[in-house]
């Protein structure tokens, strides 16, 4: 559904793009508002609206309401994001599991408690 919006905003603002661009400058018709001739017509002064200009409010009306459902079709995302399982698992923490012991750390002996051990050396990269 979404694509399909997407492809009729686009056609849509390509049209009204094209529409206004045809359309002529209402500095042409300046002539009319000072008594020129054509200014006494049924409509008035400003003359009846042009097939033009009804395909302009047209377009610019499916083109606002394209844009507001694209709008609110993108702010209320559907339960296919991976966010959202990532949220439950949050939600409900598991215990955590005894860490496994080495065998290595279990022949180790307790050190006496006034005696420290000393942290075991950085181990060094070998030269190639």
């Amino acid at each position: 559904m979404t694509i399909f919006l997407v492809i009729v905003h686009t056609i849509v603002c390509i049209t009204l793009i094209a529409v206004v661009l045809l359309q002529s400058g209402k500095g042409a018709e300046m002539g009319a508002s000072f008594g020129a001739s054509g200014s006494q017509s049924v409509f008035g002064a400003g003359g009846g609206s042009t097939f033009m200009s009804k395909m302009t409010t047209g377009a610019a009306i499916i083109f606002m309401l394209t844009s507001l459902v694209l709008a609110y079709r993108g702010g209320h995302t559907g339960s296919s994001s991976i966010m959202s399982s990532k949220a439950a698992q949050k939600a409900a923490p598991q215990a955590p599991a005894a860490p496994a012991q080495t065998p290595q750390q279990t022949k180790q002996p307790a050190a006496p408690q006034g005696t420290q051990q000393a942290p075991p050396a950085p181990a060094v990269p070998a030269a190639k």
